[in-house]
């Protein structure tokens, strides 16, 4: 699992929504030597203004009292090379020791504003890359022994740089050789691995041919605001745009995915009900070779560009035109191209947006319906409120509209799924866990200046008073975080699943764009000003929110999330707010009780069972830092791990999966299934409590809207 985690960064697209100039999308690019044919990158006229802003904010509103010293210094180099080269794998150690004089006077050239140093170790780096592509693509036709007993280490990050080119070459020649036996035990012939391997490779000299100065310096800021706090970005100005789409939901443009593919943009989908799919011209597989704005704005040739340029110009205001110069899918590059036109329109991104289903539990004379919520993320459009707009998006209000339609449809119970859920908008936070609770404090916030303030509850009304569960996981952080604690707090409800990802820190944005010397966008700094406590005084930071009870993990809980990140603040606690329970300590009592029948199914159940057993053999899986070159070891490992994992599946459904072929279906599938088995336990749990409620008092009866029924009068099920 670890190698393919590490193989799928390594070689990983570059999407529409993102331009990605993190770690993950630089790690593996390409070579070694010296003079190369490649354009150096400087910095441009403006960058080192942006820079002396960065200085500004991070010295006056970072929420640590940061100096700017050597041993920062020391921090930003390591982090920028981190950034560049993570799996040590273009880098040799000549090339950081030429540039190790920045390790002390990293902070002394921030405070000038000084630019050339951080280009010119980032030149160095292309270079390599181009180079180690050239040698690698030669590589291809040399062939491979697989009957040599050797091993890749595939993880890198621990080891030393290397300090030769036999060594660099003798690495490489054992990764070209990995990604060969890898598609050729997955059943690709020779030419079929040869093709995709070298569209492979090509790829990555293409994506470093593409680097702009905007992106390398994107890549050092990051660094620096990294070596800070984990938190803390730079978003140049495109990025900008991105993050508003994400927070809101919703865009200006034709409704489509688009990636990468050798020198084209390819339609990966059409969004359903966006103008490209009202249109309906454009499918998922064609080509985009030009674009032209209006009727009469000539056609620009994007062949070779990247993507996000692409983006960029297809993207506009609502109600005008673009023309779209296509290769229909299924044509050859030499195939008539034909133009379509579409008019932009406002696309909701739904994907991210909260959505409901109902599962139903046999228990006792009847099912028990349990709702359940699934919150993504937490979104709001800023600007559609700020513009007083009726239907503007919100977790808030989407979530609201979901619980009526819950109550008319009788359920018994709610589950609010927060798993994946990295935070978002600490306002929705707020406001969503005030459909919960009648009144009073939500968290806690201290600032740089160690005031501390609550955050109340806006709405004074409860949208949905009955039976409640909360579903995190390791990814649940920040906005699910301060949910999940005020319904523990407030003992509203059980929290269920994994411990959270520990993220207790607020982040400010500030518009650089409006300390700009000209009309140039500058982008926005996102910024740690807070931490933000639950009302029992404790920090989320670090230790995350503990469920009440525990499913199975996959990874240790020691080292994920925000206490495996460099950097972190430190966990902290505060005087607890003057707030009172949702309910007294007999219901919590009641609603435990669950998970004492939880713990018993997790001896017997298939599907626990099989849950707990696929965490033990991840975890294994995970541990490793290196594979087999040897292709009868290798086969005789991938049999061994899917008769585990087909073994698993034989327990748990009583069927002979052995006739799956596709290797990345199954292990999709794995995940889904796992998925679907913690939710499915979920609603198991929050019908055990209902149940215990209900035989604790034999004279109270679940009603449509989470109530209990005493003759002609409602009382809260959790009062």
């Amino acid at each position: 699992m670890r190698q393919a985690k590490l193989l799928k960064i390594l070689t990983k697209s570059f999407w529409l929504i993102i331009l990605c100039v993190s770690a993950s999308t630089l790690l593996c690019i390409v070579p070694a030597s010296g003079d190369t044919h490649i354009t150096a990158l400087s910095p441009s006229k403006g960058q080192p203004r942006i820079v002396k802003l960065l200085n500004y904010f991070v010295q006056r509103h970072h929420y640590r009292k940061v100096k700017l010293n050597d041993e920062l210094s020391a921090h930003i180099f390591d982090r920028y090379l981190e950034s560049l080269d993570p799996n040590r794998s273009f880098l040799y150690a000549t090339d950081v020791q030429k540039f190790s004089h920045l390790r002390s006077r990293l902070d002394d050239q921030l405070r000038r504003a000084q630019l050339a140093a951080v280009f010119s170790l980032f030149n160095v780096y292309r270079n390599r890359v181009e180079n180690r592509v050239e040698h690698t693509l030669r590589l291809l036709d040399s062939g491979f022994n697989f009957d040599i007993d050797e091993r890749y280490q595939f993880d890198r990050r621990d080891a030393p740089w290397i300090t030769s080119t036999p060594a660099m070459d003798e690495l490489w020649r054992q990764r070209v050789k990995n990604d060969y036996l890898s598609l050729k035990i997955s059943g690709k012939t020779s030419d079929e691995i040869t093709k995709t391997l070298s569209d492979r490779y090509r790829q990555i000299k293409r994506r470093v041919h593409q680097f702009t100065n905007q992106d390398v310096l994107a890549i050092f800021a990051n660094a620096y605001l990294a070596s800070v706090d984990p938190h803390s970005r730079y978003l140049s100005p495109r990025a900008r745009d991105n993050f508003k789409i994400r927070m809101s939901l919703s865009l200006e443009g034709i409704g489509a995915v688009l990636r990468s593919d050798s020198d084209y943009t390819r339609v990966l989908r059409v969004v359903p009900g966006g103008a490209a799919d009202i249109a309906g011209d454009l499918k998922a597989g064609d080509r985009i070779i030009g674009v032209g704005q209006a009727e009469d704005e000539p056609m620009v040739d994007v062949i070779g560009w990247r993507l996000d340029d692409v983006v960029a110009l297809i993207r506009g205001p609502k109600d005008t035109l673009v023309r779209l110069e296509l290769i229909p899918t299924g044509k050859g590059p030499d195939a008539n191209s034909k133009i379509i036109r579409i008019t932009r329109d406002k696309i909701k991104l739904e994907e991210q947006a909260a959505k409901m289903s109902i599962i139903e539990i046999k228990r006792l004379e009847q099912p028990v319906r349990i709702g359940v919520i699934q919150i993504p993320t937490f979104y709001i459009d800023f600007e559609g409120r700020s513009r007083g707009d009726s239907d503007y998006r919100s977790t808030t209000r989407d979530t609201r509209k979901l619980i009526d339609e819950l109550k008319f449809s009788n359920v018994d119970g709610l589950v609010i799924d927060l798993r994946g859920n990295g935070g978002g908008a600490l306002t929705e936070a707020i406001s969503l866990s005030g459909l919960f609770i009648s009144s009073g404090p939500i968290i806690q916030i201290r600032d740089a200046r160690g005031r501390i303030r609550p955050r109340n509850d806006p709405d004074k009304g409860i949208a949905y008073n009955g039976p409640l569960a909360v579903l995190v996981d390791r990814e649940s952080a920040s906005a699910s975080e301060i949910f999940a604690g005020a319904m523990q707090d407030y003992r509203r409800g059980l929290i269920i699943g994994e411990p959270t990802f520990g993220k207790g820190t607020v982040q400010n944005l500030i518009d650089l764009d409006r300390y700009s010397e000209d009309d140039s966008p500058v982008g926005q700094l996102k910024i740690t000003t807070a931490q933000f406590f639950r009302i029992d005084g404790n920090s989320t930071q670090h230790r995350g929110i503990v469920p009440d009870i525990v499913l199975p993990m996959t990874v240790d809980s020691e080292t994920q999330g925000e206490r495996g990140l460099n950097h972190a603040l430190p966990w902290a606690k505060i005087a607890a707010a003057k707030f009172q329970h949702f309910s007294d300590a007999s219901v919590v009592n009641e609603l435990l009780s669950a998970k004492t029948a939880h713990e018993a199914r997790l001896a017997i159940h298939p599907s626990l069972l099989f849950l707990r057993r696929n965490a033990a053999l991840d975890r294994r899986i995970e541990k490793q830092k290196s594979v087999s070159l040897l292709e009868l070891a290798r086969r005789n490992e991938k049999q061994r791990r899917d008769a585990q994992r087909q073994s698993l599946f034989s327990d748990l459904y009583k069927t002979d999966p052995a006739n799956e072929q596709d290797t990345d279906a199954s292990s999709l599938e794995v995940s889904n299934r796992i998925q679907t088995i913690i939710l499915n336990e979920t609603t198991r749990i929050l019908a055990d409590a209902l149940i215990s409620i209900k035989t604790a008092n034999p004279m109270t009866g679940i009603v449509s809207d989470g109530t209990r029924s005493t003759g002609n009068t409602q009382i809260p099920v959790t009062q």
